[in-house]
């Protein structure tokens, strides 16, 4: 296959390079931020796109960031290469303090309040939840009766006030990304027509040169 892997990863080193890409976490972001201002668009909509994908990371969504980022892109109106790649926002290094602000901010919003004695805390309600679904599909086969109460307790204790709580956050962050993309994103745009442009100018000058040249010798 053209675009298969030469040297193919054992999935001890796929784990450890998700949350340590090769060469770190600086060079992936200066890579990721050099593919964005190089995206053949306007300003206004690779910034418009950035802030979607930063908005996404708020949302309790994970596994389809890139959906909800290309949603959020098109009822923006903006660039949809740039909405992907925003969604590096959101990685081993930041998801930790972003799901506690989301959860938070959602238990305060809603009146509520996170109970850490049912299924045992943070970590058991998602083990539970992921149990639970798992022996759920089994039982669509095996005439088994379907037990819905650790997705139930899940959902109400973690989703629900996640995606509500991720909403105020989510659009300050990807706000304040909005308005700081657009006059870098414009300013870099400027720097690189004015090099495109001094080359061809340059190149122009040469052919020229060479013209004049040639019209001499005859």
């Amino acid at each position: 296959m053209v675009f298969k892997r030469r040297d193919r990863r054992s999935l001890l080193k796929i784990v450890v390079e998700f949350f340590y890409p090769r060469g770190g976490w600086y060079r992936a972001f200066l890579y990721v931020k050099h593919r964005v201002r190089r995206l053949p668009d306007t300003p206004e909509r690779i910034a418009r796109g950035i802030f979607a994908g930063v908005f996404t990371t708020f949302t309790p969504f994970y596994g389809m960031h890139f959906v909800v980022a290309f949603l959020v892109a098109r009822a923006v109106r903006g660039n949809i290469l740039a909405a992907l790649s925003a969604t590096f926002f959101g990685n081993p290094l930041t998801y930790v303090p972003i799901g506690v602000i989301s959860l938070k901010t959602g238990h305060f919003l809603l009146g509520t309040q996170f109970d850490e004695n049912r299924h045992t805390g943070f970590l058991g309600k998602f083990a539970r939840a992921g149990g639970d679904l798992k022996d759920n599909i089994f039982a669509l086969f095996t005439g088994r009766e379907a037990d819905w109460n650790g997705l139930t307790v899940f959902y109400h204790d973690i989703f629900y006030p996640y995606m509500v709580g991720g909403l105020i956050p989510g659009l300050v962050a990807g706000i304040v990304a909005y308005y700081l993309s657009v006059p870098l994103i414009r300013a870099y745009q400027q720097r690189r027509r004015g090099r495109i442009k001094a080359k061809f100018d340059a190149i122009k000058k040469k052919a020229r040169a060479e013209a004049d040249v040639g019209e001499k010798a005859d």
